[in-house]
């Protein structure tokens, strides 16, 4: 017995440790189960109470819910410590998000014109076909042209290399910083065991677990939180500006449009001077002013339109560097006609280049203001403070324009120097939206614009049954094994099916220890796993039966059998190992997970075949129990 002891105290010590370490997740089960049949028995009291619809009772009992997973503490202590389950077995989203890296060497170009605009597009859409880095088809495009890169980035001073380097460097660092300020975003959002890879040169791949407001994880992670301070042009500008722009989407010069009027003054005929009245009344309401209401006010159906008037060359030969011209975050309702309210955009017309941005921002808080109006306080740096009394102090009694993203949240009328640094954003419609403004704002701004090209949503119930199969294809895989090993192998066959079950113990154990995540593929590479250790133990088994019909007692052929079999389980074994790191060093996603639980469920076998089944049969035979090998 004492030879031994050692042994099964070890075997006992790692049965109490996984027991221990898998007791939060099932304490996390069964706390998940209680929930739901507190929000179910509520949700049938209202309904009965207030006649409100399944889906209207739903929505309320949402806060109901979020309260008990936010302050019990109970409840998110075995939450944090449970196993962590993936997106295939938990539902929520995945994402692959692309840094366009195109308009990122567009705003770093220090010259801009058609041919570099001609170029990037180009590179644009040949990258997005053969993933070539867009910075090498833009490098490989002004060469045909015998263009240097110079012409656009850089100084002259410097080398042409230099430079190159100097781009490249901005991209990669573009797709690094991108992926630390979606990590930041997604932390304080509170999504639980997120990942998030890069693939590629300009990719993210983005998967979150548990979440169901997908259009509000989109904005999230795709909104670039570029936070602008610029001031509002005047009256007199606007005009000027406005008529500019009509005049050129018709294809008019204001020389000609002067000298039609002034003909038009000198003719007496009735009839021409009706046709010049018509053609004023044209130019007044042009194109562009055509698509205004109320003076000021843009409709919804009408936006898709004056951003397509505004990028039009012709147009943007006027603004360009002169004047931005955006419209506010959301619609509201304006009284138009008869008072008839309708939702509309406002516009307006703002410097072009901002007077302060959201760099020197340091801390944002969603709150209430004294109007019960949702908005967010904002903090900025000493450099910040500064420069924004200096830009208050200079500009009282002008509107300045709160810029996100190149939509308008507010324009408020500077009544006074602002001094210590602080602001405030309106025109959040609800709570979520401005605590998305301040994670946003927390985090910081993407270096270029991120786009989403592609997603996938699974639904929870998805998730729910894919535990439920692959937990039945890990019990029914287990049965069949042990069944056949102990048909086949009597006595010895049942050692080797409690091994087993062991095996699968540890493997759960050590995931939950290590707060791994287990996914669809990890389910799948503990059912491999079950078949390597009992490959073990067909091996020992076999060898005992060598060794048995030689003559030799019961304890020497166990000695013996288990001796001999070590060489071959240990090669094949670490020959698997091998295989299962450089899957989840080269693999992402699925193959990461098939592979964590292949090499622990490797490693947990060999100690079972080598030690636990071991000791079961040392102490059967120090009992004087007869060991049948079939």
């Amino acid at each position: 017995m004492k030879k031994i002891g050692f042994r099964l105290v070890l075997t006992v010590a790692f049965i109490v440790l996984s027991f221990y370490l898998l007791y939060p997740t099932y304490k996390d089960y069964q706390n998940t189960k209680a929930l739901n049949l507190k929000v179910d028995k509520r949700k049938s009291e209202l309904q009965k109470i207030t006649g409100l619809t399944p889906v209207q009772s739903d929505s309320l009992l949402a806060s109901f819910e979020d309260s008990i997973k936010v302050n019990d503490a109970d409840y998110k202590k075995a939450r944090a410590d449970r196993m962590k389950l993936g997106l295939d077995l938990q539902g929520g989203m995945r994402l692959v998000l692309e840094v366009n890296t195109g308009k990122l060497l567009e705003k770093l170009a220090q010259r801009k014109d058609s041919l570099l605009t001609t170029v990037l597009n180009e590179s644009v859409a040949e990258a997005s076909v053969n993933n070539t880095p867009i910075l090498d088809l833009l490098l490989e495009k002004l060469k045909q042209h015998s263009v240097s890169v110079k012409t656009y980035y850089g100084s002259v001073k410097d080398e042409e290399s230099k430079v190159v380097s100097d781009l490249r460097k901005q991209t990669e660092d573009a797709v690094v910083r991108a992926s630390e300020i979606i990590r930041n975003r997604i932390d304080q959002y509170g999504v639980s065991e997120p990942s998030i890879q890069r693939q590629g040169d300009r990719r993210i791949v983005v998967e979150l677990p548990g979440v169901a407001k997908e259009e509000e994880a989109r904005q999230l992670l795709q909104g670039t939180a570029l936070l602008e301070f610029k001031l509002l042009k005047d009256k007199v500008f606007v005009e000027s500006i406005v008529k500019k722009i009509d005049n050129a989407l018709m294809g008019v010069s204001d020389t000609a449009i002067t000298k039609k009027d002034s003909s038009a003054k000198a003719d007496t005929n009735l009839a021409k001077a009706d046709s010049v009245a018509k053609a004023k009344e044209t130019v007044k309401a042009g194109p562009f002013t055509s698509l205004f209401v109320a003076g000021g006010l843009v409709l919804p159906e009408n936006k898709d339109k004056l951003k397509r008037m505004l990028e039009r060359p012709e147009v943007k030969k006027i603004t360009e560097g002169i004047v931005d011209i955006l419209l506010s975050a959301k619609t509201n309702l304006y009284p138009i006609d008869n008072n008839k309210k309708v939702a509309a955009y406002e516009i307006y017309f703002a410097n072009a280049k901002p007077e302060i941005t959201g760099n020197v921002v340091t801390n944002a808080m969603a709150t209430l203001n004294q109007n019960s109006q949702n908005v967010v306080n904002m903090e900025m740096n000493s450099d910040g403070s500064n420069e924004w009394a200096r830009i208050t102090g200079a500009n009282i009694n002008k509107r300045c324009a709160i810029i996100l993203d190149n939509a308008v949240f507010s324009a408020p009328v500077i009544r006074n120097r602002i001094t210590g640094g602080r602001s405030v954003i309106e025109g959040m419609a609800n709570t979520d939206e401005a605590k998305r403004l301040e994670i946003v704002l927390k985090a910081g701004a993407l270096p270029a614009p991120v786009d989403i090209i592609e997603q996938r949503t699974i639904g929870p119930s998805l998730g729910a049954d894919s535990v439920s199969q692959g937990t039945n294809s890990m019990l029914f895989g287990y049965l069949l094994i042990g069944m056949f090993m102990i048909v086949y192998y009597q006595r010895a066959g049942a050692v080797a099916a409690f091994g087993l079950a062991m095996t699968i113990l540890f493997t759960l154990g050590v995931l939950a220890g290590f707060k791994a995540t287990l996914t669809l593929p990890g389910i799948a590479g503990i059912v491999l796993t079950m078949g390597m250790a009992v490959d073990a133990n067909v091996l020992i088994y076999e060898r005992i039966r060598e060794e048995l019909a030689t003559g030799k007692t019961a304890r020497a052929a166990v000695d013996s059998g288990w001796a001999r079999a070590y060489s071959a389980i240990i090669d094949s074994n670490i020959v698997t190992l091998i295989t299962g790191v450089i899957l989840y060093q080269f693999g992402t996603g699925p193959v990461q997970g098939f592979a964590l639980t292949l090499m622990v469920g490797i490693i947990t076998s060999l100690f079972s075949a080598l030690v636990i089944s071991k000791v079961v049969v040392d102490y059967m035979l120090n009992k004087g129990y007869k060991i049948s090998i079939g």
